[in-house]
């Protein structure tokens, strides 16, 4: 009987080391993978970025020679500078009104009752149903009545107007996480709605507004469609629409230039990542010991 156990005891630990390993197998080759759909494309575009422009298609060549022309070209030969401040501008305002709309609505929406609650929160859920393709012809019959098509603040207030819906119910669902007895605490002593706001929940929020801060930032960026629909001139182009430019003629594709752009737009984002990254850590107790 004692040998009978052990062998079974021997199986049972033979069998949980066999499960540990396959398991850290396939994490591990799962990880390996990702790594490669993510960092292969973005070797080639850097490749491709430091090669001389005459370069035709994107490649993964790391023989040289290898150059900066591009990135001077793109100042100096292209629109690309003005593109570049167009973003950050359009970016810029687009990240700072939005995440304070959606943080004082969130806030509301968590702490307080009002008639309409929750029918607005249903009808933020349909509105962003709405795929921004369908709503592109109503974007541009309300540019012609704003007189804001080729301008900027029309831009960004169509920016604003789209994040507002699902990002102010994840700043709902996040406040909800604060507990209300800091409130309630606050209260007590002395302190006034906006002290509570903006002392006891706002620290311990700063990982989700740091967040949507982030996302923000990053949508004229990334944004194509929406920019290419509502804005004409050259001169007024954001870098996604501009760098379309060097590729969208089959005869003359300015490959190199394109790359280069590209790499230069990951620059701002790379740097408020790592400037926000903090915040991601620091909230998460900073609140904490005020309540």
């Amino acid at each position: 009987m004692i040998k009978m156990a052990e062998q079974i005891k021997v199986k049972k630990q033979s069998s949980i080391k066999r499960n540990r390993f396959l398991k850290h197998f396939f994490t591990y080759l799962y990880m390996i993978l990702l790594s490669i759909i993510i960092i292969y494309p973005l070797l080639i575009t850097t490749m491709t970025a430091f090669k001389s422009s005459d370069v035709v298609a994107f490649t993964l060549d790391f023989s040289g020679p290898w150059t900066l022309n591009n990135f001077k070209e793109l100042f100096t030969d292209t629109l690309y500078g003005t593109w570049y401040g167009n973003t950050l501008i359009i970016s810029i305002f687009t990240m700072f009104v939005q995440v304070a709309v959606i943080t004082l609505a969130g806030y509301t929406y968590s702490r307080y009752n009002f008639a309409g609650k929750k029918w607005s929160l249903t009808f933020f859920l349909v509105v962003q149903m709405v795929p921004t393709m369908a709503a592109l012809t109503a974007y541009y019959v309300l540019g012609m009545l704003l007189n804001g098509l080729d301008h900027d603040w029309f831009l960004i207030l169509i920016y604003i107007g789209g994040g507002i819906p699902m990002n102010t119910w994840l700043m709902k669902g996040y406040f909800d996480t604060v507990p209300y007895d800091f409130d309630e605490s606050a209260k007590l002593d002395g302190a006034g709605n906006f002290t509570i706001f903006w002392k006891i929940v706002m620290p311990l929020v700063k990982p989700m507004i740091a967040v949507q801060a982030l996302w923000a930032f990053m949508g004229p960026f990334g944004d194509y469609m929406t920019a290419r629909y509502l804005l004409r001139e050259e001169e007024n182009l954001t870098v996604a629409v501009g760098l379309q430019e060097f590729i969208s003629d089959p005869k003359n594709q300015q490959v190199a230039l394109f790359a280069a752009g590209a790499i230069l737009i990951a620059l701002p984002i790379c740097a408020l990542f790592f400037y926000l990254q903090r915040y991601f850590v620091t909230g998460l107790t900073a609140g904490g010991a005020k309540g």
